[in-house]
């Protein structure tokens, strides 16, 4: 059988794609993260990029481009060619918050990037400076209550906004919030006393816990967590109506080859699963679990529907 030339060409650039991805990675991979250095998610990522970079045989470097609700970051990768190099570890914040809050969001979390795998669920708990004299939930929404506009809710990224709203509609409260670019520069303002409240990651807050410098009220979590086992959860402590997901996962650029996307997939999946990677997230409350890039598909689908309708239940409109 004689083959076109075009054929014969399409045949030697099939073989040299192949040879290329299987190759693959033979330079540094860049996993941008859009929060502060110092914050749960760039912490995560750096538990998680080390030993990702030791299976893959070329270091995971982690770079934070904080900012914008993490569309900085998120665009930046969607820009960037589809080719492993350039990966995000996306948030609920970039993914769903984005797009629920804003009518013409910048990108299509679903549309533009090619999802790689989960890493599992960022916990929260809720803080409280000493100067707030309350040592339950119970206390603090007397507290709320008998002195309206007068507590500052630091929030440092997208769940803790939501969930401050969220409380104040549920418990019809009147408290400010103010935003922060992360939890590392909220937990800063949270100790110098300049909010007075706030859910937020552990990562920097929970030794200052220990050492008698913030309280922590409640943990957003089914259960409680070891970082802190004597915190109530948010149904033993009286906040079960608070319920949204706060995840992170490893997403590319649109039209990733399959072969780099599966590789990247299945060394992710085996290093999630390392008892030392375990014990590393544990100290930040942060829950891991692997998923394949077509589950990490169907999460994110789920989770943009679940955000939207939180968003407009507490009043959130898309500006």
């Amino acid at each position: 059988m004689r083959l076109s030339v075009r054929a014969v060409a399409a045949l030697a650039l099939a073989a040299f794609c192949a040879g290329v991805h299987a190759q693959y990675p033979n330079k540094p991979i860049r996993l941008v993260v859009p929060f502060p250095a110092g914050g749960a998610a760039e912490l995560g990522a750096r538990i998680f990029a080390q030993p990702l970079g030791q299976a893959l045989g070329q270091p995971v470097v982690v770079e934070a481009r904080p900012g914008g609700d993490g569309v900085i970051a998120a665009e930046a990768v969607m820009k960037a060619a589809p080719d492993g190099y350039t990966l995000l570890y996306a948030t609920n914040t970039a993914f769903n918050w984005v797009p629920a809050t804003r009518k013409q969001p910048p990108y299509d979390p679903v549309a533009d990037f090619t999802p790689v795998g989960l890493v599992g669920y960022f916990g929260f708990f809720l803080f409280t400076h000493p100067s707030v004299p309350a040592t339950s939930v119970a206390e603090l929404l007397a507290y709320a209550r008998a002195n309206p506009g007068k507590l500052n809710a630091g929030t440092g990224n997208s769940t803790s906004q939501l969930l401050t709203a969220q409380l104040a509609t549920v418990e019809k409260l009147d408290i400010v919030q103010v935003p922060y670019k992360g939890d590392a520069p909220l937990t800063i303002d949270l100790l110098g006393g300049r909010v007075q409240m706030a859910f937020a990651t552990p990562g920097s807050a929970a030794p200052q816990v220990k050492e008698g410098k913030l309280r922590a009220l409640a943990a957003m979590f089914p259960n409680r967590s070891p970082l802190l086992p004597e915190v109530p959860t948010a149904a033993e402590a009286g906040l079960g109506k608070l319920s949204i997901t706060a995840w992170g996962g490893v997403f590319g650029p649109a039209r990733m080859p399959k072969e780099v996307v599966d590789r990247l997939a299945r060394e992710l999946a085996m290093v999630l699963q390392r008892p030392d990677v375990h014990e590393a997230f544990g100290k930040i409350a942060f829950g891991p679990k692997h998923s394949t890039p077509e589950e990490l598909a169907a999460f994110l689908k789920v989770q943009l529907e679940s955000w939207r309708r939180t968003a407009e239940s507490v009043g959130i409109k898309p500006e």
